[in-house]
């Protein structure tokens, strides 16, 4: 949570924190503006015990007053960066640096500050190496771990974003099954009323619409909707040319975000249209067996590793290979059994068995056992992302939908 932002910079022996770039698909910013709109050439300084202070360019003033922070104007701070000095100033990153000298000095700031935010790894490299010469009174470290713990719970007004998306979320998810479930199926395939088969492309396209029209967007560029052989692949994305074929797995893995690179939800079904050849029920029935366990199994403070090794010890129960005794096996168990969303899809913490992390109030995560079959053209997913509840300490699912494998079709 941004209120343990003080703490976590003393414990790294830091003084301040600096952010680069604009809000829009930035992380760092974005977290830390609350969210604000903001340009690429805004920066966001922070002396550690003190608020937040914004530079922006003036035309952005009003959308940066959203963030709730002090806001300064970039033209004002760039002439009296330039002031005595000749018109050109050398390369951009030096032009920043005495930028970020001149702030630093406007708020009286100097010792050890770390860097986050979005920019070319070049610029940034530059950028610390021309700062840290420039003998200005601080010097600039990468500690990317600091916004990283501290993003690691999220207070309320996360929480209710996130659920936001959520809701909408599940109710694309809903769409889709009635949609699928309103179509018919002639010779193991689904078709639509012309007769023409019912394609991957056609349900993405459906599922795009959806998304748009709930103001969600699919941020990653890649919602899995995969059948069959593919759906063996976690993280294939399907065959837009491929027809729909009655009593084949389905994985459907969507996790959109807030438009601006806001924050995501992560949400998981495998169906199957029409009915579940025993095969597919059977490894169905170990995933839905684990997924219950282990939300059934989770407490306050325990470590994140402890599920994972649940997971692992039951699927080989079952006779399947797992990442823990075949370590690269690609069929069978093998992914973690999830990780923190927010305003990444995929943050601490880390449900794996090297993950040291404990389950802690606020956290928002994953739960997503599964198993892959590729070469017998089988794969089962199930994932729900869960918050810890600070108030009540239970965990919630956030956005509750039923865990069905079959989805029906029409006869005729």
């Amino acid at each position: 949570m941004k209120n343990k932002l003080d703490s976590i910079l003393k414990q790294h022996n830091l003084d301040g924190l600096i952010a680069l770039g604009g809000s829009a698909h930035n992380p760092a910013m974005y977290y830390l503006t609350n969210g604000a709109s903001i340009g690429e050439r805004s920066l966001f300084v922070k002396p550690r015990g003190r608020k937040g202070v914004l530079v922006v360019n003036a035309m952005e003033r009003d959308e940066a007053g959203k963030s709730g922070l002090r806001v300064l104007d970039l033209h004002t701070i760039q002439v009296a960066a330039l002031a005595g000095r000749p018109a050109r100033v050398g390369t951009p990153a030096r032009a920043q640096a005495q930028l970020l000298a001149t702030i630093l000095r406007q708020l009286g700031m100097t010792g050890r500050l770390a860097l986050t935010g979005l920019q070319d790894a070049g610029f940034a490299a530059e950028l610390v190496a021309q700062f840290n010469r420039g003998r200005f009174g601080s010097t600039i470290v990468y500690a990317p771990e600091v916004l990283s713990r501290a993003a690691v719970t999220k207070d309320a007004e996360e929480v209710a974003r996130i659920k936001a998306v959520a809701a909408k979320t599940v109710a694309v998810v809903g769409d889709i099954q009635d949609f699928l479930g309103g179509h018919r199926a002639k010779d193991g395939v689904l078709v639509d009323k012309a007769g023409a088969p019912v394609t991957i492309g056609v349900v993405k396209a459906r599922i795009n619409l959806k998304l748009a029209e709930m103001g969600i967007l699919d941020a990653e560029g890649g919602t899995i909707f995969a059948q069959g052989r593919d759906a063996g692949v976690p993280h294939s994305r399907g065959q837009a040319d491929q027809a729909l074929r009655l009593g084949e797995t389905i994985v459907f893995d969507i996790f959109p975000a807030e438009p601006g690179g806001g924050y995501f939800y992560d949400f998981t079904r495998t169906w199957c249209l029409g009915y579940a050849p025993e095969p597919a029920q059977a490894l169905y029935d170990d995933v839905r067996a684990i997924f219950d366990q282990v939300m059934g199994a989770l407490k306050v403070n325990a470590p994140t590793s402890d599920y994972q090794r649940m997971t692992t010890d039951f699927f080989e129960s079952r006779g399947h290979p797992t990442i823990a005794s075949q370590p690269g096996t690609q069929e069978g168990y093998v992914h973690s059994l999830g990780h923190g969303i927010g305003l990444q899809v995929h943050e601490a913490p880390s449900l794996s068995v090297r993950s040291s992390e404990r389950l802690t109030p606020g956290m928002v995560f994953t739960v997503e056992p599964g198993l892959y079959y590729p070469s017998r053209g089988l794969g089962v997913r199930l994932e729900d992302s869960v918050w810890l509840n600070p108030a009540t300490k239970r965990f919630e699912v956030l956005a509750p939908y039923p865990l069905d494998l079959v989805v029906p079709v029409r006869k005729r």
